[in-house]
């Protein structure tokens, strides 16, 4: 506010410096507190007195009206000013603000000749032609057509500097357009450097410890997520992210989903009006990339088209000790691998959004993602008992894991009145996999002795509708309803084949195909309400009610999996202590439900010593989760503290087992193990220690207990269970240089991880990256280097059990120095933001206005009390 208030002085001070004030205090509703006449709260926007003007001005009854509009769009200019001028002083003697129409008038006018100037923040001042006023003189000059100022907007988008990490009242927000080190890089490098946030060296992302979490891409779900968050993250590029929202106590408003939270990815949209081509391009030791992005605005109608394509080449190497008991005696294992990564990655979007009226907007987006990953490997394996060496084997497999998917929506909100609208969306997502692999079986001197192939198709499909209404109570209440009915399908088949020698390939008969056909429906229904008190307190409290209905089948039977229901309470309370500190608290209960690669049945045994299968017998996951954090600022630094705790029923868990039909063979699988007990805290800050260098950072812990299942020496089950802490933390510093120069530093750590068979090893990562603007800030070129001191990163896991103990070794590859390049192409003008509304299956609204329109707290909440969502 402060910023765009010394702009409308700065641009009406060739007029008066008491009409710029008056028109700042105008459009922004009045100073805090009221003020003299004419400026005061809602009575200050109907109608502003004209301050600079002497109390002897000339008076008479002559009259002039009209309206300021957009000279593109057409829409009206709120609250501008109008100055009279006397042509002969040249200075104004009388004026007025436009209405939230662009109507102004202005009476008991002296006869004389004057001119008319207008003016207004990104605006170009715009004077009249002459005219005369003569007695009773009943001018009206008809719509006025303001032209934009683009050089005083690209003074704004150089001083609006945003924080890196913001908090708002429901969610922590990572301004990723900052980050200047994940150029040409994906959204997993982009989720590395958000607080509360891990991810592994496979992509894997964990929020407080926890991995079962809703991943949103602009408040939209998406079947690639529901396949695989990991993959899912490599095809959206970092450049395209605007922020990462981390929402760890969702409302009642939000979908069930997501034991831990929600993750909301919003992508850069386009505010500006015009035609305008973006290219951001990158090449590295590690991945190359290319990006063109495009976007036309003309009047009401808006549309954006882009496209994205990564290449990338890494290598890793794996070391495998494992001691497993096969009947009475212990099975020793050894594995030494290599592997050479070569994915490909795209997305191609199209989107177009039109305002049917002032009060009605429309919109639909269309994205295609594709994804082609292949890999190599070679694996030298040996297993021994008693010193006697059983086998020795070698193994050439090629695995390819692609897929494709498209997303589609289309969505209409109508406006009544502030913070009173109605929704209704529509969605439809669907993702195509394929998961083979072919290996080539070898012995000692590399001669043929057998393939093996997998073929594993899967489809995953989904269809969501729903509506939502909204309505303030008063002034200082909100109440939400809203009912949503999603409709999933997911679909698996496989097969093996196998040859001896050089022999054709047929059906193994040690491992018979399957297939798995998966229907889930959801109806659900939401009621939230908000209240704001004038001693600064924030309640929103809401239940939700969801219904699931699941049928499936194998290839020859059917799965006995009941429907099932649940209520999901949640409460929410801010307290403004003061003008800089905020205590917040929080209790929901949240919903797991599993997801394609834990149903998938299919047993891929690339590795025959690490096979995975998922298990389509899973039920859901039931956490509750309490919170409880304070925030605060300390002259330029800015601190924020929480504890938070989760009591988990039926957590879906990783389960590592021997297999029955390969001595020394491992099994991970998935199961709803008994209890999970986390309690943790984090703390972080963001200080800006000068105008051009900022520092950020923070540690986080957490204390686990699981307790389950697990098959034991004589075939039965036995509980087990495992404890530990995990710790982990990142620093990050921003430098703004001389002459369009910038730098940063990142660093993150995470310790040990504890698992209920053992414990994941710890991994680190850091990086620097420099950049240079160019070309009046319309592109940059940038060079970043990761990991680059040493020959990689390692990360150790133990594994325990009464049956099996295993001691892997990953050690990646990763050190990276990339060159980037970004230009914008074309010519844009300022254009208010159209209002949208869009699938969101865990209904998250974007703090800020991305994909969703921002929600104004009622007029009676005092300031820093809390924002109603």
């Amino acid at each position: 506010m402060k910023k765009h208030f010394l702009l409308t002085l700065l641009l009406s001070i060739s007029i008066w410096s008491g009409l710029a004030v008056q028109s700042a205090y105008a459009q922004f509703g009045g100073p805090p507190g009221g003020g003299p006449p004419g400026f005061g709260g809602q009575d200050g926007r109907k109608k502003a007195e004209f301050t600079g003007v002497s109390d002897d001005t000339p008076k008479g009854n002559g009259k002039i009206s009209g309206q300021l509009v957009d000279s593109l769009s057409g829409k009206p200019v709120e609250f501008a000013t109008v100055a009279l001028m006397n042509i002969k002083t040249n200075k104004p003697i009388d004026g007025t603000t436009s209405d939230d129409k662009g109507n102004f008038s202005m009476t008991k006018l002296a006869p004389g000749e004057y001119r008319l100037q207008y003016s207004f923040i990104g605006y170009k001042n715009l004077l009249s032609q002459p005219f005369t006023i003569a007695k009773g003189t009943d001018l009206k000059v008809g719509a006025v057509r303001l032209p934009a100022d683009i050089r005083l907007l690209g003074e704004v988008v150089v001083t609006g500097q945003a924080a890196l990490i913001e908090e708002k009242v429901d969610r922590l927000v990572f301004n990723a357009d900052k980050d200047i080190a994940t150029k040409g890089g994906d959204a997993s490098d982009v989720l590395k450097r958000v607080p509360m946030l891990s991810v592994d060296l496979d992509g894997n992302v964990s929020l407080r410890g926890s991995s079962n979490i809703r991943v949103l891409i602009n408040n939209k779900p998406s079947t690639i997520v529901a396949s695989s968050i990991a993959d899912a993250l490599k095809q959206i590029p970092a450049d395209m992210i605007k922020t990462v929202e981390v929402i760890t106590s969702p409302s009642a408003k939000y979908d069930a989903e997501g034991a831990a939270g929600i993750i909301n990815i919003v992508t850069k949209k386009n505010t500006l009006h015009g035609l305008t081509l973006n290219v951001d391009a990158g090449a590295g030791l590690r991945a190359s990339n290319l990006g063109l992005n495009g976007s036309y605005r003309q009047g009401k109608l808006g549309i954006t088209l882009g496209g994205f394509g990564r290449a990338g080449y890494n290598r890793a190497s794996s070391s495998l000790d494992q001691t497993t008991l096969v009947g009475t005696q212990l099975q020793k294992t050894s594995q030494q691998g290599t592997a050479f990564d070569n994915p490909i990655f795209g997305q191609y979007t199209m989107g177009f959004d039109y305002e049917l009226s002032k009060d009605q907007a429309l919109s639909a987006n269309i994205r295609y993602g594709t994804r082609n990953f292949i890999q190599q490997q070679t694996q030298l394996t040996s297993a021994s008992i008693a010193d006697s060496i059983l086998s020795m084997t070698n193994r050439d497999v090629n695995r390819k894991d692609l897929s494709n998917s498209i997303d589609m929506n289309l969505d209409y909100v109508r406006t009544f009145k502030p913070q009173q609208e109605w929704s209704i969306s529509t969605q439809y997502s669907r993702t195509g996999l394929v998961n083979n692999f072919s290996a080539d079986l070898l012995n000692m001197s590399n001669i043929l002795t057998g393939r093996q192939q997998n073929i594993n198709n899967n489809r995953n499909q989904e269809m969501t509708i729903q509506t939502d209404y909204q309505t303030p109570i008063r002034k200082n209440q909100l109440l939400e309803f809203g009912g949503k009915a999603i409709m999933r399908t997911v679909d698996s088949d496989y097969r093996y084949l196998i040859s001896r020698g050089e022999g054709t390939l047929a059906n193994d008969p040690t491992n018979p195909s399957g297939a798995l056909s998966y229907n889930q429906n959801i109806g659900a229904g939401y009621i939230s309400y908000t209240y704001v008190t004038p001693s600064k307190y924030t309640f929103k409290v809401g239940t939700r009610y969801e219904f699931t209905g699941i049928s499936a089948k194998t290839e020859n039977s059917t799965l006995a999996i009941p429907n099932y229901s649940n209520l999901v309470p949640s409460l929410n309370v801010s307290k403004s202590l003061n003008s800089t500190t905020t205590l917040k608290a929080a209790y929901n209960r949240r919903i797991q439900r599993p997801g394609l690669q834990q149903l998938n049945p299919n047993p891929n045994a690339a590795n025959p010593q690490m096979i995975s299968v998922g298990n389509p017998t899973l039920k859901p996951e039931l956490t509750d989760n309490v919170e409880l954090s304070l925030s605060t600022t300390i002259k330029k630094t800015y601190l924020n503290a929480s504890l938070f705790g989760r009591l988990t029923d039926n957590a879906i868990t990783q389960i590592r087992i021997p297999s029955d039909t390969l001595a020394g063979g491992i099994i991970t699988t998935f199961q709803n193990i008994g209890v999970q007990r986390t309690y943790g805290a984090n703390v972080f800050f963001n200080a800006t220690l000068t105008s051009k260098w900022s520092v950020n950072g923070g540690l986080d812990g957490y204390y686990v207990y699981m307790q389950g299942a697990t098959p034991g020496v004589d075939g039965r089950s036995v509980t087990i269970s495992n404890s530990g802490v995990s710790i982990g933390g990142r620093l990050m510093s921003q430098l703004q240089l001389n002459k369009g120069w910038s730098a940063q530093v990142f660093s993150f750590w995470r310790g040990p991880n504890p698992q209920l068979q053992g414990t994941m090893g710890s991994f680190y990562m850091y990086s620097l990256g420099l950049r240079k603007d160019i070309a009046e800030k319309r592109g940059s070129i940038g060079l970043a280097a990761e990991n680059f001191l040493g020959n990689g990163v390692t990360m150790r896991t133990n594994l325990n059990s009464p049956l099996l103990s295993q001691v892997s070794t990953t050690h990646l590859y990763n050190a990276n120095v990339k060159v980037t390049f970004t230009y914008r192409i074309g010519k844009m003008t300022f254009e208010e933001r159209r209002k949208s509304k869009s699938v969101n299956n865990d209904d998250v609204k974007s703090e800020g206005g991305e994909g969703g329109g921002q929600q104004a707290a009622p007029a009676a909440a005092p300031a820093g009390g809390g924002r109603p969502r």
